[in-house]
């Protein structure tokens, strides 16, 4: 629950700074355990090292992954009347018509990996401020957004994936990566939704502007968010946050989930340790955000959906590595040889 000082940033401040660290017990449980399985060490790669990192983040060994969610963080962006991205706002909540009727990609996804779905309308009819003249949020919308976020992790999840909608999305990312990170908007402008070189050069103009706009204000993470980001990029960080709290282990989608998450990292480079980035994206902003914090995805297919389709896919092989350091035998168990000794 977020606490009430009265000012709304220095109370997701102050979660920030009472966040609960790793379980070390469990951790060292899981590998103890994995080191008398029937397989020789190290053999299943970073599957293990997954299976570790949900122990920790849990705080259970071993870990389990029984209630996996995908949340789906739907907003509209004022930005987007520029011309930013190759369709129209109107499809953002047609977009959400769509997750609701079961027929967009994440829905299939979910249901090949038996994940629970969630999508969050965030006003669609009230798109936040164009961030070339203006700010994207007021300081106390903001942070009521972070905690409509929160409620993401409510309702006994155990895995916690993020993603979003939003036409012009992009657009507002790449300026909050600027303003977190640092470069041009050359550094973090992609194609997004499929942008011809015209909608390309735009795009490039429009966050080179609005980070001139807001030059000098924008050293602060949660400031560079209200005026920079989006509500869904607001949420998802929210909802990270709380999962933490709850010690729920996250699955980071692409590009735009990145940087919500970014906005912690760069309060606090601990603040996504229980995070996972399921995917590097084809915008080439993402692969540049996850090694400047320092972040390996697990997987990389080119996608550039969004949606949390690449969290979702990632999420298969997150609960595939629990249920196999859970169910397999140990070499007692199944009499089998250990490794031999020298003699």
């Amino acid at each position: 629950m977020m606490p009430t000082s009265g000012i709304p940033f220095d109370d997701i401040r102050a979660l920030v700074k009472g966040m609960p660290g790793p379980d070390a017990a469990a951790a060292e449980a899981v590998r103890a355990r994995d080191a008398v399985l029937t397989k020789p060490p190290g053999s299943l790669g970073r599957l293990e090292d997954i299976v570790v990192w949900l122990a920790e983040w849990q705080g259970r060994a071993p870990p389990v992954v029984n209630r996996p969610m995908v949340a789906i963080f739907a907003a509209n962006h004022g930005v987007a009347a520029r011309g930013v991205s190759a369709f129209p706002a109107d499809v953002t909540k047609q977009m959400v018509e769509n997750f609701g009727r079961g027929g967009a990609a994440i829905n299939q996804l979910c249901l090949a990996n038996d994940l629970g779905l969630k999508v969050l309308d965030l006003a669609l009819e009230v798109p936040t401020g164009d961030i070339v003249t203006e700010a994207a949020m007021e300081e106390a919308d903001c942070a009521a957004t972070m905690a409509f976020g929160m409620e993401a992790a409510a309702g006994g999840v155990d895995l916690l994936c993020i993603g979003e909608m939003g036409i012009g999305n992009t657009t507002v990312a790449a300026a909050l990566f600027a303003a977190l990170f640092g470069g041009e908007a050359a550094d973090w402008v992609g194609r997004g939704t499929g942008l011809d070189d015209d909608g390309l050069d735009r795009k490039r103009e429009v966050v080179t502007a609005a980070l001139a706009f807001h030059r000098g204000r924008l050293s602060d993470p949660l400031e560079a968010l209200r005026r920079l980001g989006g509500r869904e990029l607001a949420a998802m960080a929210g909802a990270v946050l709380a999962a933490r709290h709850a010690r729920i282990p996250v699955i980071v989608d692409g590009y735009v989930a990145t940087a919500a998450a970014a906005v912690l990292y760069a309060m606090d480079p601990a603040a996504v340790d229980h995070c996972l980035f399921g995917h590097v994206s084809a915008e080439p902003g993402h692969r540049r955000a996850l090694e400047r914090m320092g972040k390996a995805p697990l997987l990389d297919l080119g996608m550039r959906l969004g949606e949390g389709t690449g969290a979702a896919l990632a999420a298969g092989i997150v609960r595939a590595a629990a249920q196999t350091h859970a169910g397999m035998a140990t070499f007692a168990e199944a009499g089998v040889s250990g490794k031999s000794t020298a003699p």
